[in-house]
């Protein structure tokens, strides 16, 4: 018997847009039908979660990790709230793939922890950019707020620490008094 082909990410991620699309659409139809279709996709997930928790359950430490590593397999733990890892490290996970992207345009970016449900990034804006660069660290923020929420959504927010890069400060003004 041959094995069942597997979806590739960019038709697995063009299925869920396409289902988010439908789902909009069918939520705001008026009547009957569409409550009882509405009710029906509910219950559905609902099972499906329920079947993906007990899988969980019966998961060695090993297959769990494994499990939790695939990106579909690991956006729908957290989806019905069975991904082995806590939020936090999820979250400094994700800080940690975006930290080179960051790099390159002349910043850094790294997780400070979370205070309740709000996580905290410590932002770092480039020093060797000047007014030319754009974007600047609202970009940053907002890519680093979304991918934390996708795998960490238990945090409601996410909000950076502004940093900056240390300026120079001559030796000379530290070690000699002006005088007046």
């Amino acid at each position: 018997m041959a094995e069942p082909e597997r979806l590739a990410d960019p038709d697995v991620e063009a299925r869920l847009a396409r289902l988010d699309q439908l789902l909009e659409g069918l939520e705001s139809a008026p009547g009957p039908a569409t409550r009882s279709a509405v009710e029906t996709v509910r219950l559905l997930t609902e099972i499906y979660g329920e079947a993906l928790a007990r899988v969980m359950d019966h998961a060695d430490a090993q297959l769990a990790e494994h499990l939790a590593e695939d990106e579909l397999l690991g956006h729908l733990l957290v989806l019905h709230a069975v991904h082995p890892e806590p939020a936090e490290r999820r979250a400094a996970r994700a800080v940690e793939r975006l930290r080179p992207a960051v790099q390159e345009r002349g910043g850094d970016v790294e997780w400070a922890g979370a205070d309740g449900a709000v996580g905290r990034v410590r932002l770092t804006a480039g020093g060797g950019c000047g007014s030319g660069c754009g974007g600047g660290t609202g970009d940053v923020t907002a890519a680093v707020r979304e991918a934390v929420l996708a795998v960490a959504p238990e945090l409601t927010e996410v909000e950076p620490v502004q940093t900056t890069a240390p300026a120079f400060v001559p030796l000379t003004t530290l070690t000699h008094r002006g005088t007046s």
